[in-house]
């Protein structure tokens, strides 16, 4: 069997957790949705949460509640899955690149001021911001801009679920205006496919739960009567899915020690620094390593990236490549034409990174195998 990046952990507590919402009167817009956005808001600190069928969906009902619009500009950066940046195009509102820094591998806050010093306009209208393989960005930076330029934050934290700035789980929210989450199978934890959205925003959040179905508002008196006042959309996550999200968050701290573990085992691995950069540890803050970056110094390797992923694929290990910047896809490329040269830190990260396997059922065989590998691979 090949080893990939990524892979889900089931047991037999969220077996059960399913079968028994299979056997309920509610497969869907029961009580354990409810139950799973209580337990979100407990476990991340936050007054509200929005569970819906994934994360692209959360990222594109915020930029609906917020009204973006053409005109508007959304800061993203360029090492990030695309979702983010499609929700920008989906809202009409257009992508501002803002490069990474080689330190986090998010989102440069420094290059940002700079973009908002120069928007006289005020066309600037919010940054989405990911914490790039459960690594925080530099949230205090980003906060104190947001009250300088006015603008709104929105946390991508979909690889930094359990992730912490100084012993706070709930970092997210506290310095961003909303936080997202994506419980696809390879993120920490999953739904099988399913999101959501965090807030401390009443208001906000009331309007996401209106978006997510439909629109409809309910009269509690009649039961069949409803009204829609706006247009809506069905994003709703069942509660069969949520049966497996409740489980799965009981666990989220044993997946989080387990990947901590694993990556340890990589910084010992690759320890020659004139060939290896690991991911650097950053004060006060816990990455929960939903990837495991390693940049490679090609030259000294003296092999292609392309040929090294070929010579992984042999021994049965799927490398995986996170990501392709965004600016550089086709679409983006056509329409927008933008500069590769503004995005030098993406660009250098992008020619030398691979994401080695890393997740909790990862077993020892398996990462001895991997060490072997690349023992192989990079003569180390």
């Amino acid at each position: 069997m090949t080893i990939s990046y990524g892979k889900q952990s089931i047991d037999s507590q969220d077996i059960r957790y399913v079968v028994k919402s299979l056997k309920s009167n509610y497969l869907t817009q029961g009580p354990l949705v409810k139950e799973f956005e209580k337990e979100l808001t407990k476990n991340f600190k936050c007054k509200f949460s929005t569970v819906l069928s994934n994360a692209s969906s959360a990222l594109f009902l915020i930029g609906k509640i917020l009204k973006w619009k053409k005109g508007d500009l959304i800061a993203v950066p360029p090492i990030t899955f695309i979702s983010s940046i499609n929700s920008v195009e989906h809202c009409g509102a257009k992508p501002l690149f803002i490069d990474i820094n080689l330190d986090d591998y998010c989102m440069d806050p420094f290059q940002l001021e700079k973009e908002l010093e120069k928007d006289k306009k005020k066309r600037i209208k919010a940054a989405i911001i990911t914490d790039y393989g459960g690594q925080p960005a530099q949230w205090k930076k980003f906060h104190q801009l947001k009250k300088k330029y006015n603008i709104t934050l929105i946390n991508d934290n979909c690889h930094a679920m359990g992730s912490s700035i100084q012993f706070n789980k709930g970092y997210a929210t506290k310095y961003a205006d909303f936080a997202t989450l994506s419980f696809h199978p390879v993120k920490a934890i999953t739904t099988g496919e399913g999101g959501a959205i965090l807030t401390n925003n009443k208001i906000m959040n009331e309007k996401a739960t209106l978006l997510r179905e439909h629109g409809i508002v309910r009269n509690n008196s009649k039961h069949w009567d409803y009204k829609v006042f706006n247009l809506g959309y069905n994003f709703r996550l069942p509660d069969l899915n949520c049966a497996l999200g409740i489980s799965q968050l009981k666990k989220l701290n044993k997946f989080t020690i387990r990947r901590i573990e694993i990556s340890q085992i990589y910084d010992n691995l690759f320890n020659d620094k004139e060939k290896f950069r690991t991911p650097k540890k950053i004060k006060n803050t816990i990455n929960t390593y939903h990837l495991y970056p390693l940049l490679i110094n090609l030259k000294k390797i003296k092999k292609t990236k392309e040929k090294i992923i070929k010579e992984f694929l042999k021994y049965k290990i799927k490398l995986q490549v996170h990501y392709i910047p965004v600016n550089t896809q086709p679409f983006y490329k056509r329409k927008y034409g933008f500069n590769k040269n503004n995005y030098k830190n993406s660009s250098l990260f992008f020619k030398s990174c691979i994401s080695l396997p890393i997740y909790y059922d990862l077993k020892e065989t398996e990462i001895n195998h991997i060490k072997k590998i690349c023992k192989k691979v990079f003569k180390i």
